[in-house]
């Protein structure tokens, strides 16, 4: 054994979970198994169900709910037509659990699977098939022979699926609909918000010299604004909200610019300092922020997104937190 095999069969040990194989997973293996039309293709089927199994049931241990018999390798003919070992996982879609044998330095990923899957974890199944090691995970793979060295561990595994179910259940603000003249509830027109007595700012509002249009016929010059009320839920006699506006610059060809500003409400004049705008990734990670000094009238971020990429805005203020997602 060389030192680096030496060094990556440490790692997996160090990081892998053992899991027996239940008679359960062994006869359903079996069953599906038998139902193929070869050796070698009864062989496929049978390691893909147990890792499937196998995978089902450390999620279960770390309450991750999982819909087992709505997985693709639970419909026969997608079994006989196809390389499948998936599992569902509801709210936040299919992993992908691989099989690889003692010894391999590889697992194997079949293209088909390269697509529609949030990940990919790889299960070296025992050679009595009465146990199995989960061995890692990765989130895409983009070539047939995924290196185990490439692993990221099951802790990595659960934040990740965890992450995956908070974004899926957030309510996104579809930016594109709004070029169509469709609006989010709360969203309104900065006027119709500042005509409100008791939100409008102590000083006036200058547009840009463009128009507001619903629909752009200028791609070079038009933009759609909306603004909303951030309460903030702060408990002082002034300042208790604030004005998001959110304004998208479509352009042919090219991202999507968009501009966000915050504004004071109440007649006031300033922020109120140390408030925070930041932009969120994907990933709930910090990608632009900014935050009021003690005479800043207005925060503004600027950035240019593709269609379907989405983000968050997150409004700060001491143990205060407001966020708003997006999707362009």
């Amino acid at each position: 054994m060389t030192h680096t095999t030496y060094m990556l069969h440490f790692m997996l040990d160090h990081f892998a979970l053992t899991l027996p194989i239940t008679q359960a997973a062994f006869r359903t293996a079996e069953q599906f198994a038998s139902q193929q039309p070869t050796p070698e293709k009864a062989e496929q089927v049978r390691l893909n169900t147990l890792c499937v199994w196998v995978v089902n049931e450390y999620l279960k241990m770390m309450e991750i709910p999982t819909e087992l018999k709505k997985s693709d390798i639970w419909n026969p003919v997608l079994r006989l037509c196809t390389d499948v070992a998936d599992l569902k996982l509801p709210e936040i879609g299919s992993l992908e659990c691989r099989p690889v044998r003692l010894a391999e330095q590889t697992c194997y990923i079949p293209p088909e699977t390269w697509e529609e899957r949030v990940g990919y974890v790889v299960v070296q199944i025992d050679e009595s098939l009465q146990e199995a090691k989960l061995l890692g995970f990765v989130r895409h793979v983009a070539t047939e022979e995924l290196p185990l060295s490439q692993l990221q561990s099951l802790e990595d595994l659960i934040e990740y699926l965890g992450q995956l179910r908070q974004t899926s259940m957030k309510t996104f603000v579809n930016l594109s609909q709004w070029l169509a003249g469709v609006f989010d509830a709360g969203w309104q027109t900065v006027e119709s918000l500042w005509n409100q007595p008791e939100l409008k700012p102590a000083y006036s509002f200058r547009s840009p010299t463009t128009i507001e249009q619903n629909h752009p016929t200028n791609q070079a010059q038009a933009f759609i604004r909306r603004a909303k009320l951030i309460d903030l839920g702060i408990q002082m006699t002034t300042n208790q909200a604030v004005i998001l506006i959110v304004e998208i610059r479509p352009k042919a060809n090219q991202p999507t610019g968009v501009c966000l500003q915050l504004h004071p409400t109440n007649h006031q004049t300033y922020l109120i300092p140390g408030l925070q705008l930041t932009v969120l990734d994907e990933s709930a990670e910090v990608f632009l922020e900014t935050q009021a000094r003690s005479a800043d009238n207005y925060l503004q971020l600027q950035f240019r997104g593709e269609p379907g990429e989405q983000f968050g805005v997150q409004v700060v203020l001491n143990d205060a937190s407001v966020t708003e997602n997006f999707v362009i």
